[in-house]
């Protein structure tokens, strides 16, 4: 309670970024009305986990990307001339890793693929991308959308790339 951490807020944003489509109800505006610390951080300790196989350094990097990634796209959002402040921005992209740690968990199943293991992660960072833009992007932005997504789209990549080690 000391450290204002609402677990059943923080489940309530990990379902709006995990099921972004607005037909299922979900009230995506908790997410920037609302903004946390301690849910993206605990998105982005899950996908550095999944990632530490073989490379501890990358535990480090991962949450270094994601603090300066998110202050990137702040900073593209607020000069596109969208009303959003850092912390918002930070737990957006925070909470849209969770798509990549669900790639994550689902690509060791299929190794024995290639086709179908890129398949899946080109889907995990399209998913993450989508989640973040509909959370992110709202109607000050809704006509600059792609400028904003587009950088988002990169992070993600950048974040695969982490985990996958290419």
């Amino acid at each position: 309670e000391e450290l204002d951490v609402d677990l059943t807020d923080i489940y309530y944003k990990v379902r709006c970024v995990l099921f972004p489509f607005s037909f299922l109800g979900f009230k995506k505006k908790v997410i920037r009305d609302n903004p946390d610390f301690w849910g993206p951080l605990l998105v982005v300790l899950i996908f550095s986990a999944f990632s530490l196989y073989g490379q501890i350094q990358v535990i480090s990097w991962i949450i270094t990307v994601w603090i300066i990634g998110s202050l990137v796209i702040f900073l593209l959002a607020r000069v596109l001339g969208g009303e959003v402040n850092y912390s918002t921005c930070l737990g957006i992209i925070g909470y849209s890793l969770l798509p990549l740690a669900v790639t994550a968990t689902i690509t060791p199943l299929v190794r024995f693929s290639r086709y179908l293991e890129l398949a899946i992660e080109i889907l995990g960072v399209i998913w993450a991308t989508y989640s973040a833009g509909s959370l992110l992007v709202d109607e000050d932005l809704s006509k600059k959308r792609i400028m904003l997504l587009y950088p988002i789209f990169l992070l993600y990549i950048y974040f695969l790339s982490l985990y996958t080690g290419a």
